[in-house]
């Protein structure tokens, strides 16, 4: 019979030996990643950056692609086997233009790492009338991920790693409004939509790939302080939140709770990498293990049923297709 993750029947933990603390650094000890190709959005600053350091490290070839060149030029000075190259996730056209290009080069796509998010931001739409964090969020994901689909199959053992986050639970995905056309928008809400869709999107990948051996898998890197992601946040929705006082500083509990860079990069490192997840795919980790399944909407951490519905993974990928003009065909 064959395996697939619809509905959580694999979610449940492999005894990575890891935790909450671990470290990106601790997770890749002793794996080699001499003459792996590797893409990773967003990974000029935060976890990304931290992601690319890592992988680096290990022998990898890595390709950043960056809507601002200066900025990462900047941010990744002195790193080994790292191109920068240009694209801009809002932008269909950049994101086909960027695959073309690597695709041109005959290389194979060893792991692509689509890290890239935004959150926090108020209503904004992209030239074709898409609320922005469904299109920077999943919608550039499946397109870029449609786009490099021959190179990851080139690999003959690749992997397609997707940055979710556990803020999936603050909404089951709308097929009836995705866009927020006639509901009143709320960021929170449009944030959670864009990373269910992701991982929805990466069962249902899974699903439908691993036959060319290629594998996906969705995660949480977990609450992690100093990176980029709520820099057009509102001091009064952190306060509203509980995470801040009037004057928007951060309550000292929070602070402690959060996760450092290295560690809130570990759990993509350990996607990308770990050989227990060989068999296994279309899982949604955390804290460098598989997540457990959870059901509980009151509770955060593991992950959500709704978020890996088979009807709404099977349902999403054509709505996919539709609202991006691309047929991904898995051939």
């Amino acid at each position: 019979m064959e395996q697939n993750n619809y509905q959580g029947a694999l979610q449940r933990a492999l005894g990575s030996g890891f935790n909450a603390s671990s470290t990106a650094e601790e997770v890749i000890r002793g794996i080699d990643l001499q003459g792996k190709t590797v893409i990773v959005t967003g990974g000029n600053t935060g976890i990304g950056l931290q992601t690319v350091k890592t992988l680096s490290q290990a022998g990898a070839q890595i390709i950043v692609p960056a809507r601002d060149i200066e900025k990462a030029t900047r941010n990744l000075e002195g790193l080994s086997n790292v191109t920068i190259e240009e694209m801009d996730l809002m932008n269909p056209d950049s994101i086909d233009a960027f695959a073309q290009k690597f695709i041109l080069t005959g290389r194979p796509l060893h792991l692509l790492i689509n890290n890239a998010g935004i959150m926090w931001v108020p209503l904004r739409r992209d030239h074709r009338g898409y609320e922005s964090q469904l299109a920077t969020n999943y919608l550039a994901v499946f397109q870029l991920t449609a786009r490099l689909w021959s190179a990851l199959k080139k690999a003959d053992g690749a992997r397609v790693v997707n940055v979710s986050s556990g803020g999936h639970q603050f909404s089951d995905f709308d097929f009836q409004d995705p866009n927020f056309l006639n509901r009143e928008y709320e960021t929170l809400t449009a944030y959670g939509q864009s990373k269910t869709a992701v991982n929805l999107f990466s069962v249902e990948l899974d699903k439908r790939a691993k036959h060319h051996n290629v594998r996906a898998y969705s995660l949480c890197p977990g609450s992690v302080g100093e990176t980029e992601l709520g820099r057009e946040a509102p001091v009064d929705l952190f306060h509203k939140l509980g995470f801040s006082d009037a004057e928007g500083n951060i309550l000292p509990e929070v602070a402690a709770s959060l996760k450092t860079i290295p560690q809130g990069a570990a759990t993509t490192v350990w996607a990308a990498t770990s050989k227990l997840l060989d068999t296994i795919g279309g899982v949604y980790c955390e804290n460098a293990d598989v997540a457990d399944l959870n059901s509980d909407v009151s509770i955060i951490g593991g992950i959500k049923p709704y978020s890996l519905d088979k009807a709404n993974a099977e349902k999403l990928w054509k709505l996919s297709e539709e609202m991006t003009g691309i047929t991904f065909n898995i051939s």
